[in-house]
Formats: structure tokens, sequence, C-alpha cells
């Protein structure tokens, strides 16, 4: 961080033993007409700062232009240095006047652009104070007329603009560019005025007042240091009797308008006058920051100078026109030109006729001629010119005023003098466009028909047509249907309609297209509407399903049918529509395929009637499944169709369980041919039969030690007891699905 103290500190040591090298020509020299720095921003937290530096080009020693410039920036509230920021010179280009034929050879400016890009990161730049940005320079012009030493007056080149974010939210701003000044100057005892209002960027509200400008720390043995101090910065001293608001003298002295940025005086002495301005703009009633310009007029004796004059004649007379008295009233049928003489008694002044609006923003009447010369040698001493109001002009029962303006080319600034015209102006008469179609009425379709039918528009005042087509509370577009212009002449224009109706049309029972033929004279749209009805004949009765399934137990339920593994099942299904619309049968499982489960389906399809087979051969797969669902639908082609379906779930029957009673006892060792051997495979035990995945898996017997003496897979054993002792024995019986039997058999003796 750089201190302000110990620079001038610095300068206190060092300027006596470099006073020589100050004292060159050079450094001496005094330039500045004034200028401004301009912040703006690119992108992110890049910005671009630049200054505009106005120097004398005519009496600035060159020595005096810099290659590069030093800005440097502070935090707002704590006067912090945050950065020093060089700026190479880009360009240096002439300041132009408002007419270079009012030039003088003494009033010279150039525009010295310097600028460089830097970042304005969140981190470094988010003080809710601000910031402001600065560049100090020695020295003013010598002969400036309203300040004290003006030689030895410097320039502080000032802006300030708000921290990066607010909030927490980023706050990006540029500030407001004040419009470029001109090498113009003022004539002693005549109103001078330039607009110096600015734009902003953002859209910021601007504000406009005058300031007196800073002089800084430099001087005329120190006119560049390699930085800028920090505020406060001295101002200039403004001579006895002036001061911030009353800067050039004149009467009345110099003013800026608020809102404007409208530079007037009327300055009453000669001599060269520097001045102040500032811009201060807000953001929703915030301020956010400041730019100042200085720059300076130059105030000369110019020669006499007489205000041209423009009359106006009544139209039909002879009389001129008077303002705020007269009134034009343009009416058809009548003359709707009026004469105009300009004038000017200086010796070879160039005049220009202009129109300004006041209260109305209609196209402008027109001048035959829009400027010329008088009191010249072969020249006439007065310039005739013809306002003319279109045929078609409406004031719509209102006044308008117009100003009428002939200004002459007087230096510095042109005088002007101006005739207010009040007028009303009704305009000639006009007939509606005639349209006519070739559509017979009432109009009634089908879908699949197609409309078709002629439009032909006419106008009797001959004035250019359009078709338009649009639907009433449609969009014609979204229907298909479409307008095809023709050729235009005679003054004619034609356009056929087509439509092929289809199933988007069916939503709506009548569709109203609306038929506009407009012409539009003098901006006063007139158009015809004609409106065609197309009714829409729909009507689409369900078609009905029969088939030879029993009937279902409600409209919505399930029909259940059973059939043991291998039973066949078959039905038969038939549609019938009474609209003859074309008609399909489909059968679709719930989660599987058909022929996967032996389920078979042939439909025959057709117009206004259908068949249908169905087959199936009960199998383990339904079993599996808990049950097959089968969705049979009856589908009819049309735009609204109403499918008609009937669901059926299959099931396979088991084989009926009977209670199991095994014999529990056998006896193999009694020669008389009975009980010899423990069985279960016959009608009196009732062990459940195989049916799908529930299958006899085996049987096992133990002794009642738990020692497995027999087992085997065969459903149809027989265990003769394998020579065991007589005793109690168990078996346990298991099947494939999980299912256990249990019991005991005795070997008897």
């Amino acid at each position: 961080m750089y201190s302000s103290t110990l620079t001038r500190l610095l300068r206190g040591v060092l300027l006596p033993l470099l006073f020589g090298l100050w004292a060159l020509p050079q450094a001496r020299a005094t330039h500045i007409v004034g200028g401004e720095l301009d912040l703006q921003h690119i992108s992110g937290d890049t910005y671009r700062l630049t200054l505009n530096l106005y120097f004398d080009a005519v009496y600035g020693q060159p020595g005096a232009l810099d290659p590069s410039m030093v800005a440097s920036i502070f935090e707002k509230g704590s006067n912090r240095r945050m950065l020093n920021l060089p700026l190479p010179q880009l360009s240096n280009t002439l300041v132009n006047y408002t007419s270079p034929a009012c030039s003088t050879p003494d009033l010279v400016t150039r525009r010295i652009v310097y600028s460089s890009n830097l970042t304005l990161t969140a981190q470094q730049f988010a003080n809710a104070t601000g910031y402001y940005a600065a560049v100090e320079r020695c020295c003013r012009n010598n002969g400036i007329s309203n300040i004290v030493n003006p030689g030895g007056a410097a320039q502080t080149f000032y802006l300030e603009f708000p921290p990066v974010t607010r909030n927490g939210q980023a706050l990006r701003n540029s500030t407001p560019r004040i419009f470029p000044p001109l090498s113009d100057y003022a004539c002693r005892g005549e109103l001078f005025y330039y607009n110096f209002g600015g734009q902003d960027v953002d859209g910021d509200s601007l504000v406009y007042d005058l300031v007196t400008p800073l002089n800084g720390h430099t001087t005329a043995t120190f006119p560049n240091p390699s930085f800028a101090d920090s505020a406060p910065y001295q101002t200039i001293n403004w001579l006895p009797g002036l001061s911030t608001t009353n800067q050039i003298p004149g009467a009345p002295t110099l003013s800026i308008g608020r809102q404007s940025g409208r530079l007037e005086v009327r300055p009453t002495q000669l001599g060269l006058f520097v001045f102040g301005i500032r811009c201060t703009e807000y953001r929703r009633g915030v301020r956010l920051g400041e730019a100042r310009r200085d720059f300076q007029l130059k105030v000369i004796n110019c020669p006499t100078n007489t205000r041209p004059k423009v009359l106006m004649q009544l139209p039909g007379t002879t009389r001129a026109y008077q303002p705020g008295r007269d009134t034009l009233r343009l009416t058809p049928g009548n003359n709707r030109c009026v004469t105009l003489r300009f004038t000017d008694p200086d010796p070879t002044s160039a005049l220009t006729l202009s129109l300004s609006p006041v209260n109305f923003s209609a196209t402008l009447p027109t001048l035959s001629v829009l400027q010329g010369t008088v009191h010249a040698p072969g020249l006439p001493d007065t310039i005739t010119s013809r306002l003319c109001f279109p045929d078609c002009f409406n004031t719509k029962g209102k006044v308008f005023l117009l100003d009428v303006i002939v200004a002459d080319n007087g230096c510095s600034l042109p005088k002007r003098d101006t005739v207010r015209v009040a007028f009303t102006s009704v305009p000639d008469p006009n007939t509606a466009p005639v349209l006519r179609s070739t559509a017979v009425l009432p109009i009634r379709a089908r879908v699949g028909d197609l409309i078709t039918f002629d439009l032909t528009a006419t106008d009797p005042d001959n004035d250019p047509l359009t078709l338009e087509m649009t639907g009433k509370g449609f969009a014609p577009a979204s229907l298909g249907a479409t307008m095809a212009l023709g050729s235009a002449g005679n003054n004619q224009l034609n356009g056929r309609f087509s439509w092929r109706v289809d199933c988007r049309a069916v939503d709506k029972p009548l569709y109203e297209f609306e038929f506009t033929a407009a012409a539009s004279p003098c901006n006063d749209r007139q158009a015809t509407t004609l409106l065609i009805p197309v009714q829409i004949d729909y009507i689409n009765k369900p078609p009905v399903l029969t088939t030879s399934f029993a009937a279902p137990i409600a409209a919505d339920s399930v029909t259940i049918v059973r059939r043991p593994v291998g039973g066949v099942f078959e039905a038969t299904m038939r549609g019938t529509d009474s609209d003859n619309d074309a008609l399909s049968m489909t059968a679709t499982g719930n989660g599987f395929d058909l022929s996967a489960v032996g389920m078979t389906f042939v439909p025959r399809n057709g117009a206004g009637a259908a068949s249908a087979t169905f087959r199936w051969v009960g199998d383990c797969e339904a079993v599996r499944r808990n049950g097959l669902e089968v969705t049979f639908t009856l589908q009819e082609t049309t735009c609204r169709p109403q499918p008609r379906t009937r669901t059926v779930r299959f099931e396979v029957e088991a084989p009926a369980e009977q209670p199991f009673l095994p014999p529990n006892i056998i006896t193999p060792y009694q020669v008389d041919g009975k009980n010899d051997f423990f069985t279960l495979d016959n009608a009196q035990a009732n062990l459940p039969l195989d049916f799908c995945d529930s299958r006899f898996a085996d049987i096992q017997i133990f002794s009642r030690w738990g020692n497995r003496v027999y087992s085997t897979s065969n459903r149809a054993f027989r265990w003769n007891g394998g020579g065991l002792p007589a005793g109690v024995y168990f078996y346990l019986i298991e099947f494939t699905d999980g299912k256990k039997y249990k019991g005991t058999v005795t070997i008897a003796n």
C-alpha cells in the first residue's frame, strides 16, 4: 500500500533537488482543456477503465502529451489505495465542430484516449462505501478567464463506482457515458446550448448538476506524478463574483438540465471559460456513483446575425397564418397544401426548413423545398415551399400542433424562427372492402369429405388488399384446413379454401371459419369479415361382441373356465358393427404368450363383422401361474373407437382329495398269504394322486431308534418288512411340493 503522507514528504525533499528538471518548458506547458474517466463492465470480473483527455491542439506543446497515464483506485470510506493501473495511450483524434464552416483556427481540440482492462473481484471490492478512481495532471490552459492562476491550475479526473457485490448478489455496473463534447465556441450576447446528456448501458437513472472542477495535488513544478494521491482533492479557485452556480458570466449564466443534461448560457463577457459537470447514476432509488467532466467554452464576438423569418399563407387566401388565432381545417375534397415563404436579411444566408411535431407522432406532411440560399448574387430574397398534408391524414377530432422551423447557417449556432401551426384533418372517405365466396351453405361434412370453395376480395377505392383466414376458437391449420392465395390484380384478391376432413374434426360438431378482407388506407385498417360454418356429421355406435363363454355375473366381472389337465376347451366369438367400421379381434394373455400355454386364437376380421375361435388344452402352466387370464377385444377402426372387451380366467381342476387311510399293520411271518406287504398304491389307502408339481417323491421307514430301514421313490412300492423283527416302525412320505405324511406300521408275528 502507498501512503499519501509519505508521498508528500518525498516530494518535499526531492522537489528542491529536481526543480531544474521540473522547470523544463515541456513540463510547465499548459494544455489541458478537460476530460473524464469512464469505467465499463466487460464480462465476469473484467472491467475497462478509460481516460478521455481533451488537449489544446493550438497552444498546447506536443511534449506535454503523455504516452501513458496512471489511474489510482481507492476505497471510498477509508481512502485505502487498492491499486495503481497504467493506462497506455490508444488514440489521438480531433474533436469535431457542430458546423465545420464555423470553425476557428485558434480553437482546435484533440481527444487523447488512455485505456486498460482491470479485474474487480468480490473478495477485494465488496466494501459497501464504494470506490473511486483518480488521475492527476497539471496544467490547464493559461488563457482561462474565470479561475485564479489558470496556468498553474491542475486537473483531477475523477469517478466513483459501487462495490461489485450487494446483499450477497453480484452488482454489475458501468458508469454513464457523457456525450462527446464539440470544439465549439459561443458568441457574446447569443444563447449557446449543447446536449451533454449521457447514456447508461444498465438503464440507470441519470441526474446532472454543475460542480467546481477539481484541482488536486499536482502543480506546475510537479505536473505528472507517478500515481494519484487519495482524496480530498482541492478545487480550482474562481475569480471574484464567480462560483459553482455562476461559472460563466451570462444572462442567464451557465446551467444544465437536471434530467436532460442540456447545457445553456448566454455569455456576457469574452474569454475562455472552464466549467465542470457531474452525472450521478441511481438504480431503483439507490445512488451508485458519479462521473465528472471538465471542459472549456470560448466566448468571442461574432458577426451580427439576424434571425431568419418564415411565413405561412392560409390556403385560398392571401392572408398570413396567425399562430394562436388560426387553425387549419383540412377537409375531404379541398386543398391540403399551404404556401411557406422564408427569408433572411443577412447576405448569402443558407436556410434550412424543417418540421417538428408537438403533440402527435403520425407521418409528417411533406415540404416541396427544404433548403436554399437568399440574398446572394443571382439568388432570390425569399424562398417558397409547399407544405402538403396527405389525403389520409386523420387527427380524429383533435387539434394537432406542428412547428415549422427555419434555421440559418449563422455561427456559432444557427438562429431559428418557428411558426406553430394548429390544424385538424379529416381524411377522404374510404369504403370497406367487399368479400364474396362460392361456398353453398349450409356445409355438412363427414370424415373423409373434401370441402373446397373460392373467395374473392375487392376494394372500391383500389386500396391494396390482404385476405386472411382464422377460426373461432380453433386454428384452421391444426385441422389441416388451408387457404391458398391466388394472383392479385384489377383491384381483386382471390383465395381458395381446401379442407380434407379427418378425425381431428370430430371433437366439435361445428367449426366457424372467419375470412377477412382488409385494406389499410392511411394506416387505418378497414376490414370485412365473412363467417362460414361447417357442420361435422359424426355418429359412432359401439360394436357388439358375442361369445360362447358363459355370461359373466356382472358387466365388468371375469368369467372363469375350469378344465382338468389335458381337458380341452373351445369357444367362438363374433363382432358386429352397425356403422360398418372395420373390426378386428385380438386375444391377449395377462403376462404370458398364448401359444406358450397351449392356447390358440384364430381371428377373422372384416368391415362390419369379425369372428374368432379359441382353443385351450388344460396343462400345469395354469396351475403354476395360479390361473391364466385372457382378455378378448373387439376393436373398431374409426375416429373415436369404442372397443368391447371380455376377460376370461382359465384354471386347471385338481383331482378331488379323499381321506388318507394307510394300513398300519402287516403280518409277513404268517403263512396265510394275507397282509404280507405295506403298500399305499391302492384305492383303500387314498394316497393323494400325482398332480402337476405335486408328485410323490419318496417314502422312508425308520426303526424306533431312528435307523432308516427302508426307502424308495417308487409310488407303487411293496415292503414286506425286510426280515426285521416284529415291532412298531415309523414312516415319512414326501411330495415334490413339500407336502408330508407321517405314520406308523407294525410288523406282527
